[in-house]
């Protein structure tokens, strides 16, 4: 295990890392998205759904990964009791909205591949319709679920003294009065997060499963170019999803172990608790990387700007010459 002066000098740079990583990276997404629904008027179902997954990713950074930065290069004392049940409410919902966001996308790739004999074949008219409201209720099911914890928000302890039944968020404190209250409050967290993990899982093996079937469909039926263009743009996508949701799964299964043993009511090592928040923010830092990597349209956009900065700046330099 490394020394307290090695954790000391790695930690503000590694939350640093994440933090100049994602804000831009998540900007971007959300610029190239915006000039998409200008010059097109309108976006896909899927773009709407990777939109608000960035956004929620992007507030994750500024709620979440500034103050922890702030924090970790020795800032104390940065909001008011009033302040932290702001703060505390804002990352615990983006969070929450990046887990269900990430959960809808794996749907509703899943649904639009699916054979037209599926079950699921209903849902490719109903997500569209309803995506409106459905993204409604998931920031409102967010935003007062994690109220109940965000009220017990304050930004310093009496004496400097850890009373029992706190949730340490460096910056901000959490404390409940009893156990019950504590241990509860913590499973509940865990358990609604768990349940679009869950789903998510499901619909990734199902695309997979999908995918596999089209593998091998595609080996002994020859079909148009203009066919086979449009399924290997579907299956771009579904992998793009597959590999957020396995991402997601990974970084959410070591950040439950971790928020389980906090909540066990042991005492935590100061370096648990870096990892687990290191955890917890990883997601919106890499999210935006696979979405730049894998969207063809994100991928244009952004390049299209870069070529109208460049096309500006040596029209600027020649009328200057």
């Amino acid at each position: 295990m490394p020394s307290v002066d090695t954790r000391a000098a790695i930690r503000p740079y590694a939350f640093l890392l994440l933090t100049v990583i994602g804000i831009p990276s998540n900007l971007a997404i959300c610029f190239a998205f915006l000039r998409a629904l200008r010059n097109d008027s309108k976006l896909l179902t899927a773009d709407i759904i990777l939109c608000h997954l960035t956004f929620a990713n992007l507030m994750l950074g500024f709620t979440r990964g500034i103050p922890q930065t702030l924090h970790s290069f020795g800032y104390k004392l940065m909001f008011s009791d009033l302040g932290c049940k702001l703060i505390i409410l804002s990352f615990r919902s983006f969070r929450g909205l990046s887990i269900s966001l990430t959960c809808l996308l794996s749907t509703y790739q899943a649904v639009v591949i699916s054979p037209a004999s599926s079950k699921l074949d209903p849902l490719k008219l109903q997500i569209p319709r309803f995506l409106t409201l459905t993204v409604i209720i998931l920031y409102m099911l967010y935003f007062v679920s994690c109220t109940s914890i965000a009220i017990h928000g304050v930004a310093s302890l009496i004496n400097n003294t850890m009373p029992p039944y706190t949730f340490n968020i460096e910056f901000c404190y959490v404390t409940l009065h009893t156990f019950v209250a504590f241990f509860g409050t913590g499973i509940a967290v865990m358990m609604r997060d768990l349940v679009f993990i869950m789903l998510m899982t499901i619909m990734s093996g199902y695309i997979l499963l999908l995918l596999y079937r089209h593998s091998k469909k595609v080996k002994s039926i020859r079909s148009s170019d203009r066919t086979q263009l449009g399924a290997r743009a579907e299956v771009k996508a579904s992998r793009a999803v597959v590999t957020l949701v396995t991402i997601y799964v990974v970084f959410f299964g070591i950040d439950g172990i971790m928020w389980l043993y906090s909540i066990s009511g042991v005492w935590v090592e100061p370096l648990i608790t870096d990892i687990r928040i290191y955890f917890t923010m990883l997601y919106s830092s890499v999210c935006p990387i696979v979405i730049i990597a894998t969207n063809p349209k994100v991928q244009a956009k952004l390049q299209v700007y870069m070529q109208d900065r460049t096309t500006h700046s040596v029209n600027t330099l020649s009328s200057k010459v």
